[in-house]
């Protein structure tokens, strides 16, 4: 029965591997915007053969058709393969771009290298089975692979699938990298670098020959060479001469401008190529290059320091690093090496980073006992690094999904069905006529040339780059320009707090002590503290570090201690500074005042447990000189603080003294300790773990700080208030302190309300569930606001008074701060949420996210990955997001919004699309001003190009239904002189000076466009159809005869149709070139004006003041022999139709009696899912403020269940 049961599992189990085998197709990194999609090909001999005959019978174009869209050449040249025979791959990636890319092999020497991959590769791989199986192909020694945006994928042949290299930041337990990581040998180490690469992040600098043929093979340009060639067959020999120069000066400037940029991002992400110390077992050491590291390596960092060239985790040692690369923040960080007590953690970048040396940061020291060295093991090389990743995120930016460029591609092919039907009518006409076969292929190629301009792309970018040269005026730098239009669309932005809407430096309120369970007193002259373990946790508790003789740290951490006027020194040399028998001393400066029976006060900090963010706190042991025990002092978040400490010391209004300061906006960090036992010795001390001394704390006091809002924050604000823009602070700081800043900036108007969304996970009592709080208002007291300088004395005494402790123990609520009616009816409801709440909706409650999103104004406590999870949700609604940050915490944000917007110039900030100098939120009011300034100008623009187009082709539908057509010098005039000039300088018109709440259009298709489009259409063919006729009523006139060559310009009515419609030009232009509210008056684009100006009268005196060699030049009819009564009806018709043409856009289309016609036909169309939402809450008694929401499993209908609350918990 087992040996049935045992050939079964194993023929299912063979089954199994065999469908695998045999799989053509696979997803990898699911479910990220890094999806990818693989199809393997392989070649296939008879297509090879019809492919190549293709390409002979298509002159090439089948080549070009490849180079445009790389899948086709699976199409044509390969069949499909299962995986493991796969030639190339087709990788389609999450945004369904295709790319084909070629499955190399890797050649080893041997199998037992083969396994040494394995053990380092796939380290934590059960080791019953033969590690050689899983990267190597059958028995060679081969290993088959793809690289695609600068990631590894191999072949694994166990798992008959290609999955992405491993290094050492992925599943990898603490443990191991202690264990099993002492130095790699030389040959290991060789071997691995032919899997992983060099550690190198090198971005190709092309040369210009290729940038040429890149830039030439561009769908734009081969239409501008087919249209060349198509003239020069036409014999527009300066028409294709003008356009071909042209096309060379834009060509050469958009190579020059490649070429710069490439090699400025080349030589900002790349650095010089160093030696470094790696272990090769024991104590052997060995220097070798930087970029010949590979995962797995022990270095030895330099005593001096040096800027690392990969990402490595410090297992012996500390180093003070600067990573203003990463934050933008130049205060150094200290880095401990990875502990014991973490060894059944798997280890990740991001979770233990105060470990992690990350790549391109600057070692600026190390610390270590004695003379053993400051090691650390490779854990990422080259484009896996975090700066890898920054740089990749550069390289392959998230494509952007704008409409406005949706529509134009749509518009485009429309004008190409028009000009389908422009063919046909010119083909059954010039057939009738007697045609030249060959002039009647030419006159009907030459219709594609004039409704699809080749110019149009080009006109449609003008706008574009005059707002990014003025951004870069204002100090805003792009380097995504495409992303200037979005800001002109943007209706929410979002914005980072500490940085960003206040100053980055902390200044110190004061401290309020605690003794006997009651607050006492604050104490505003922190020099004047009395010698108390409070005095000696400030001094202490900090992770303050002499670099250069000048002391460096956390700005907290400096004001903290400057402010009680003490000193630090550390013995020793810079590099020796962490032998424990020599403690760094901390003491007053003023030693006279701090004497005790000629025992001087010194306290030495004998261990730091530096901050961690999940932990939210510090804690260091001190040892006092005379003193015969050590004492552990700690300081951190006060609700975690206070967790820690014995109940007993913790004062009973604790909450409501804390509420009290932080929701004024306050910076809070409880102070706390106790006395170690005298036993525990300096030896002990190093070893012991941190939650052993961590516990039974004595609470000691609050240490309160003020971060102010920068002075521009709130007039900012206001200005996108008033222009209907919805605003959203993300930030890691507390929820109150964060309400606080919403309020004091007017993100949150006093009379709203602000409800608290606390989630809380299942346990074991109860299901998850959410409570909705009202948070509270402020009345009529002389608050703390986050915008004085300063808070007096006075002001102190009342904040403590109003929590002091009456006879009967309980809360003297005097004054300040009300609770509010749960019954109180307020303008309008704000949602207040933190990032632990945030991610317990997403996981119990996704139906609710929506909600919460829309109605969010505060987000507080949130991680990096949740401020772009909370961009992404905002997007799914419909939302055209902004985000403004100044850290590396934001980037990732940054990098997902519509625009983002970094404060800092590090180098993480890089990957924003927008970098600002300005350090405040102006900026974000002049990009969006900008934006809709751009945005406006490529409608404008867009527009003129589309009706310079049907103008054009009306003109010269006309002239063929007579065999007649324009000179090459008349064309050259319209084209180069009139449109050229105009469409250059149309962008020119610099922003409105305040943003409106009207916001520009975003799409083309949107129905005031096309009536205006229409009508100006119409109007065109109808004036130019009255001037023909006008013509032909005249006396002497007399119909030219057929000509079989087409070639009759030498007429009345090219001269007729030329000069009416040279006016239109100009005027379809004035009448596109719209001014406020989102650009300036036309009248201050000075060149544009003049530029008008000049055309207008230049096109009046060919039509009223003709000269015979202007007439002959352009190969006009003798219009100076006709009566000036003639020429002046023909300037009538030019009049007439630059005053309809501005009637009918500015009088109909913009008329405020088609709005509700808009309107309506909008409703018709799918709305905004915001708005949908919104709908659905404006409908409904949401939130449920005092009550308990708990999940439903009901599958059919998603519905929430509310129990009440009591009224009093639905404030505190």
């Amino acid at each position: 029965m087992n040996r049935l049961t045992d050939s079964t599992a194993s023929a299912s189990l063979s089954n199994m591997a065999n469908t695998r085998l045999l799989l053509t197709k696979m997803m990898l990194n699911d479910g990220g915007e890094e999806e990818l999609v693989l199809r393997s090909y392989e070649k296939d001999g008879l297509k090879m053969v019809i492919f190549y005959l293709m390409v002979v019978l298509s002159l090439g174009l089948v080549l070009l058709l490849i180079y445009w869209k790389p899948e086709l050449e699976c199409y044509l040249k390969k069949r499909r393969c299962a995986l493991y025979k796969a030639e190339v791959v087709m990788i389609k990636d999450h945004y369904g771009h295709a790319s084909v890319v070629k499955v190399d092999y890797i050649f080893l020497d041997d199998v037992s290298t083969a396994e040494g991959y394995n053990r380092h590769v796939y380290h934590d791989a059960p080791v019953d089975v033969d590690d050689t199986t899983v990267l190597v192909t059958g028995d060679s020694p081969t290993v088959r692979y793809f690289d695609f945006q600068q990631i590894r994928y191999i072949w694994d042949a166990q798992q008959y699938t290609f999955r992405k290299l491993e290094d050492l930041s992925s599943g990898t337990r603490c443990a191991t990298i202690h264990d099993e990581f002492p130095g790699l040998s030389a040959s290991t180490q060789a071997h691995k670098r032919l899997l992983h690469g060099l550690n190198s992040i090198v971005i190709e600098v092309k040369s210009y020959w290729r940038l040429f043929i890149e830039e030439v093979l561009n769908p734009f340009y081969i239409f501008q060479v087919c249209s060349i060639i198509l003239w020069a067959f036409d014999e527009y020999y300066y028409y294709a001469s003008c356009i071909f120069l042209i096309s060379l000066i834009s060509i050469s400037v958009s190579l020059y401008e490649t070429k710069r940029q490439s090699r400025t991002l080349s030589d900002m992400v790349g650095s010089l190529e160093t030696n470094i110390s790696v272990c090769r077992g024991g104590q052997e050491f060995e220097e070798i290059p930087n970029q010949n590291l590979v995962p797995g390596d022990l270095i030895a960092i330099p005593p001096h320091g040096c800027v690392m060239m990969c990402d490595a985790v410090l297992v012996a040692g500390t180093c003070i690093v600067n990573e203003s690369m990463l934050t933008g923040e130049s205060v150094p960080v200290t880095k401990t090496p990875l502990s014991h007590q973490e060894d059944e953690e798997v280890y990740t970048p991001e979770n233990h980073k105060r470990h992690t040396l990350f790549a391109g940061t600057h070692v600026v020291q190390t610390r270590y006992y004695g003379q053993a060295k400051v090691l650390a093991v490779v854990v990422r090389t080259g484009f896996n690094t975090a700066k890898g990743e920054l740089v990749r995120a550069i390289l392959y930016p998230k494509p952007l999904g704008f409409k406005f460029y949706q529509d134009a591609m749509r518009f485009i092919l429309f004008l190409a069905g028009v000009a389908s039907l422009g063919m046909i009518y010119s083909i059954i006409i010039e057939t009738q006529m007697g045609a030249y076969p060959g002039k009647i292929v030419l006159r009907v190629l030459d219709i594609i040339t004039i409704v699809v301009p080749p110019a149009l792309p080009a006109a449609m970018t003008v706008g574009t780059v005059y707002a990014q040269n003025r951004l870069k005026k204002a100090g805003i730098f792009c380097i995504s320009p495409p992303r200037i239009n979005f800001c002109g669309r943007i209706n929410t932005f979002c914005f980072d707090k500490t940085g960003t809407l206040t100053e980055d430096g902390l200044d110190m309120w004061g401290v309020v002590p605690a003794q006997n369970q009651c607050f006492q007193e604050p104490i505003r002259k922190l020099p004047e503290l009395p010698r108390s373990q409070i005095l000696v946790c400030m001094a202490t508790c900090h992770s303050l570090t002499l670099i250069d003789g000048e002391l460096m740290g956390d700005p907290l951490d400096l004001i903290m201690f400057n402010s009680l006027n003490w000193s630090l020194e550390e013995p020793g040399q810079d590099t020796t500074k962490y032998d424990t028998l020599m403690p760094t001393i901390v003491k007053p400066s003023d030693k006279d005042s701090f004497m005790s029976d000629e025992v001087p006060f010194e306290v030495g900090i004998v261990r730091q447990f530096t901050f961690s963010s999940s932990m939210q706190r510090m804690s260091v042991i001190t040892r006092t000189l005379g003193h015969n025990h050590m004492e552990i002092y700690s300081k951190g978040a006060p609700e975690k603080i206070a967790s820690l400490c014995n109940p007993d010391t913790v004062p009973e209004n604790f909450q409501p003294v804390l509420h009290t300061y932080t929701v004024q906006g306050l910076r809070v960090i409880a102070l706390a300790y106790r006395p170690l036992e005298a036993k525990v010795n300096w030896h002990q001390v190093q070893r012991i773990s941190r939650d052993k001394v961590e516990c039974n704390l004595t609470f000691l006091g609050l240490l309160v700080m003020q971060n102010q809002l920068k002075p521009e924050t709130t007039p900012v604000i206001r200005t996108l208030l008033e222009a209907k823009l919805r605003t959203v602070m993300v930030t890691g700081d507390m929820i109150q302190t964060a309400v606080s800043v919403s309020r004091n900036c007017g993100m949150v108007h006093p009379r709203d309300k602000v409800v608290i969304v606390n989630a809380h996970p299942p346990d074991k009592q109860q299901t998850a569930r959410i409570e909705w709080e009202y948070a509270e208002l402020p009345t009529d007291i002389d608050i703390v606001s986050e915008q004085d300088t300063d808070i007096d004395s006075d002001a102190g005494q009342d904040s403590l008074n109003l929590f002091r402790r009456d006879r009967d123990g309980g809360a003297c609520w005097r004054k300040g701060y009300r609770t509010v009616n749960v019954s109180d009816e307020g303008p309008r409801h704000h949602l207040a949420i933190n990032g632990k709440s945030f991610a317990v909706i997403t996981a119990h409650f996704p139906e609710m996210l929506e909600k919460i999103c829309t109605k969010g104004t505060v987000f507080a406590r949130m991680l990096p990955e949740q401020k772009c999870q909370l961009i992404q949700n905002l997007q799914k609604l419909d939302y055209i997001v902004g985000m403004c940050g100044d850290g590396a915490n934001d980037c990732e944000a940054l990098k997902a919004a519509h625009a983002g917007i970094s404060l800092s110039e590090a180098e993480a900030s890089v990957a924003a699309p927008f970098t600002s100098r300005i350090s405040n939120i102006e900026c974000v009011v002049t990009a969006m001003r900008e934006g809709r300034a751009a945005l406006v100008t490529s409608f404008g623009c867009f527009k003129y190009m589309a009706l310079y187009s049907f103008i054009q082709f009306v003109s010269v539908l006309i002239l063929y239904t007579f065999g007649a057509n324009l000179s090459d010098f008349e064309f050259l005039y319209i084209d180069l002189v009139i449109t050229t000039t105009i469409a250059v300088l149309m962008g020119y018109t610099g922003p409105y000076h305040k943003l409106v709440r009207k916001k520009p259009p975003g799409s083309l298709v949107k129905v005031s466009n096309l009536l205006s489009i229409i009508m100006q259409v119409l109007l065109v063919g109808g004036m130019q159809v009255s001037a023909y006729f006008y013509l032909r009523s005249q006396s002497w006139y007399e119909e030219p005869p057929p000509s079989k060559d087409l070639e009759n310009v030498h007429s009345w009515e090219s001269t007729v149709i030329f000069l009416v419609s040279s006016y239109m030009y100009i005027s379809v232009a004035f009448c596109f070139s719209k001014g406020p509210p989102f650009r300036k008056p036309i009248y201050t684009n000075y060149p544009f004006l003049i530029s008008m100006m000049f055309l207008f009268g230049f096109s009046t005196f060919l039509l009223l003041l003709p000269l015979p060699e202007i007439e002959h030049f352009l190969e006009m009819k003798e219009l100076h022999e006709k009566s000036i009564t003639f020429r002046l009806y023909l300037f009538g018709f030019a009049v007439a139709f630059a005053i309809m043409s501005s009637f009918m856009e500015y009088m109909i289309v913009d008329s405020s009696m088609l709005k509700p016609c808009y309107k309506a036909i909008k409703k018709r169309g799918p709305q905004n899912r915001y708005k949908v939402v919104e709908n659905e809450i404006k409908n409904s008694d949401w939130p449920p403020v005092g009550q308990v929401t708990f999940p439903t499993t009901n599958a059919i209908h998603v519905s929430d269940i509310h129990v009440e609350m009591n009224s009093q918990s639905a404030i505190h």
